[in-house]
Formats: C-alpha cells, sequence, structure tokens
C-alpha cells in the first residue's frame, strides 16, 4: 500500500475524540504493574495487545480497567490461577447478554464515524486508518 503526502501528514496529526490512549510506561505508572509482568498478562490472554506493534503500540481505556481489575482481585486474595478462570467466564457471560457500547469519532464538525467498542478493540489499528483517510479525504475538498 502507497500512501501520498496528504495521507501521510493526515496519518501524522490525527487525534481520535474521547479515546485516551496508554503506553505501556503510563500503564506501569497507572496500575503498578510492572512491564513484565504486563507483557505476560498479554501474553496469557489476560488483556488483549496492544494497538499497534513495537514501540508505536498503545493500550486503551479497557486495558487499564482490565489492569486494575486484575489487582483489585489479587488484593482480594485470589491467585492468577482463579483470575484467568474467572476473566474467561465473564467472557463467555459478555458474549451471551451483548452490550451494544458505540464510539463515536468525529472527523470534522457534522461528520462522524460510530464504532461498536468490541470491533474497536478487535480492529483499533484499522478503523484508526479509515479515520485517517476519511480525514485525508475531507480536507481535499
Amino acid at each position: 500500500m502507497c500512501f501520498d503526502i496528504l495521507t501521510v501528514d493526515c496519518y501524522n496529526e490525527i487525534v481520535v475524540i474521547g479515546t485516551k490512549k496508554y503506553t505501556i510506561e503510563e500503564l506501569c505508572e497507572l496500575t503498578g504493574f510492572p512491564r513484565r509482568t504486563i507483557r505476560y498478562y498479554i501474553q496469557e490472554g489476560l488483556i488483549d495487545p496492544p494497538a499497534g506493534r513495537g514501540r508505536g503500540g498503545f493500550y486503551f481505556d479497557s486495558h487499564l480497567n482490565k489492569l486494575k481489575f486484575i489487582k483489585s482481585l489479587q488484593e482480594k486474595g485470589l491467585k492468577l490461577e482463579a483470575i484467568k478462570q474467572y476473566l474467561k467466564q465473564e467472557r463467555i457471560q459478555k458474549v451471551d447478554y451483548p452490550r451494544d457500547i458505540w464510539v463515536k469519532y468525529e472527523i470534522v464538525p457534522g461528520l462522524e464515524i460510530h464504532v461498536r467498542r468490541d470491533m474497536e478493540e478487535r480492529a483499533g489499528k484499522k478503523i484508526f486508518e479509515l479515520i485517517k483517510v476519511a480525514k485525508s479525504i475531507i480536507k481535499e475538498e
């Protein structure tokens, strides 16, 4: 895939309204978990992998909230294996009782893209690319 300069500029200037992104360092500060633990939790499937790769990877509020939840369960005395089972059961229940939560991204005043939260978490990087392209198209007019 090849991008023109307008698309690259749009990519570099994107600001997503209402979505906080965190680096792994910020997650460490906010949760008290070391990097290694966060990466281990990702490897074990306790939290989702970050959007992006390598040093460009970033995390959402959903990651932060899940880590805080894990910490609270640990503080109550639950071992990691019990937490895994609890989270696994929680995912099954979420599938059985879906709640549609939508995230709104403003392209320009009067034009928005709405994305279901579960889709945003699964395909966050692609959605950000879509937003960038939409902004670049609007800038051309």
